[in-house]
This record gives structure tokens, sequence and C-alpha cells, in this order.
């Protein structure tokens, strides 16, 4: 197990982080623009990953788009900023987040803290802390960490679901030759569309 080194951040910078994602999947949804982070908070020159989750609150809800990078050489405040832009295009979820709904999503952002990359997941994994990488060459998936606890999953039972997404098949994160790596998140998320921010850890 090797981990990479760890980034900070307060409850204020993870306000912002949300923010900032919401106000980028705005200016991509209505015109088209690539928000500019602007003058970033000192957490935000960090260079560390970013995730972007939107999530409909409609009905039963449903998730909408959910893209980023956990590892990245770009700085914190642009890697959110593209994470919000690509979570809120088709390329997500097989359809753009519309205009309409902007009033009925809920976004999310996790800020990659650190790193692991294990020969282990099962024992070294932490349901609700840790979103899990699967990386086999030519096919490739990660999934976020708030996930296996929304759904109940059992840490075995998110390990092969991440390896499904990536293409391989469910067992796969057992293979020598499929790096699995854990990244440790830091998840920040509105309780209700455009409302105050809770900080789940």
């Amino acid at each position: 197990m090797s981990e990479a080194q760890s980034v900070s951040l307060s409850y204020e910078d993870g306000v912002r982080a949300v923010e900032l994602a919401r106000e980028s999947i705005e200016s991509y949804v209505l015109h088209g623009q690539r928000e500019q982070p602007g003058s970033m908070r000192d957490a935000f020159y960090q260079r560390t990953g970013a995730l972007v989750r939107i999530e409909s609150t409609r009905g039963r809800g449903s998730l909408r788009g959910c893209a980023g990078a956990y590892q990245t050489n770009d700085q914190l405040g642009h890697a959110i900023v593209d994470a919000a832009i690509s979570a809120a295009s088709d390329d997500s979820c097989g359809s753009e987040v519309r205009a309409a709904e902007l009033d009925t999503v809920g976004v999310s952002t996790c800020i990659v803290r650190s790193l692991v990359l294990t020969d282990d997941p099962l024992s070294d994994l932490e349901l609700g802390r840790h979103g899990v990488a699967v990386d086999a060459g030519d096919e490739s998936g990660w999934l976020y960490p708030t996930i296996p606890v929304e759904n109940g999953w059992s840490a075995h039972e998110y390990l092969d679901r991440t390896c499904r997404k990536a293409g391989l098949p469910p067992n796969a994160w057992q293979d020598d030759d499929v790096m699995v790596v854990l990244f440790d998140g830091e998840v920040f998320r509105e309780r209700e569309p455009k409302g105050s921010i809770e900080h789940l850890g």
C-alpha cells in the first residue's frame, strides 16, 4: 500500500467548491460557456482531483451526471470547473442537463485528499470515506465515495460494481494485473437545490 500527499480543506473551502461547481454547471447549460474560477481560495491552487455529481430531486430522483478525475495535475479550482461541465454534458449520463432542471438538481463535490494504491482493497477500503478506481490499461473506471453507503453495499460489492463500470468482470479487482486505487474523498453537497452545504466527511 502506498499513499500520496494529503490535501486539506476547510468547511468554507468545501462550500466554495460546491458553489463553483453549480456556477460552472449553470454557465455551461445557460450560455455554453466555461466558468472561470476567478480569484481562488488558497486551497484551490493545490493540484488534486475533483469529482462533481448532479442528482435530480424530482420524484424518486436520479443521477443526472457524475464526472471528474481522481488524479490530475490541474489546480483544484480548474479541476472542479472541468468536472462540473463534464457532469452536465451528454457525455456523462447520456443526456445533457437542461435549463429547466437547474432549480431541481442537487450538486455535490468530492475533493480528493489522498490516494492509496492498494494490493489488499478489502482490508484497506473504508466505506463512506474512499472512492474506488480500477485500471486495467484499456479499461478503467471509478465510483463516488458515498455510493456504497447510499445503496447498502458491502466492500466486496462496491469493488465488484466498480469493475463492472469499467467494463471488467466483477472480480477483476482481485487480478494481479488490475490496479486498484482508493481515493480519500472529502464530500460536500447541497442539502437541497441551491440550499445550504453539508460536509459528509
